[in-house]
């Protein structure tokens, strides 16, 4: 079944459950095409948000901590989390935010190409709230996001920032 823009309708995608406003997304990336690819499946599904990206897990944890250069960037309500990465992989950056007591609270999705059992095991274990193999076909990749939104950002509450 394939999805056509005529049956997705922009007043029908609310703000997130109890925020009133866009919810904000980090994606952590290094492939130009994948996230060509979730901008434009975002964009075809109408999801309401505020997407940001990064390259990589360094770049990640920067940004998460709202180091330079990302000083000003506000926290995410949600991470969705690529696992191979150059500098510092997926992995590496979920064990670092789950060691920290702000940054654990942030719901992480893994978004990969890896299926590999090891992988799905190792990220619960490090308490993803979801972990997600890329699909290959544009039109499924489109019902991923569509999945997502109508989830994790219309009905998810989340953790307020900045709270201890």
């Amino acid at each position: 079944m394939s999805i056509e823009p005529r049956d997705l309708h922009a007043s029908s995608v609310p703000p997130a459950a109890g925020l009133g406003r866009l919810v904000r997304i980090l994606l952590v990336e290094d492939s130009e095409g994948d996230v060509a690819l979730t901008r434009a499946a975002l964009s075809r599904a109408r999801v309401s948000n505020d997407l940001h990206r990064v390259a990589d897990g360094v770049e990640a944890l920067q940004y998460l901590r709202r180091e330079a250069p990302f000083t000003d960037e506000a926290t995410p309500d949600l991470v969705l989390l690529d696992l191979n990465m150059p500098r510092m992989d997926g992995r590496e950056v979920l064990m670092h935010m789950k060691e920290d007591p702000v940054l654990r609270r942030i719901p992480v999705v893994v978004l990969t190409t890896s299926a590999s059992e090891r992988d799905v095991l190792a990220s619960y274990d490090r308490s993803v709230a979801g972990y997600i193999t890329k699909p290959v076909a544009f039109n499924d990749f489109v019902k991923v996001i569509q999945s997502l939104e109508e989830f994790w950002l219309s009905i998810v509450h989340y953790p307020p920032h900045g709270m201890n």
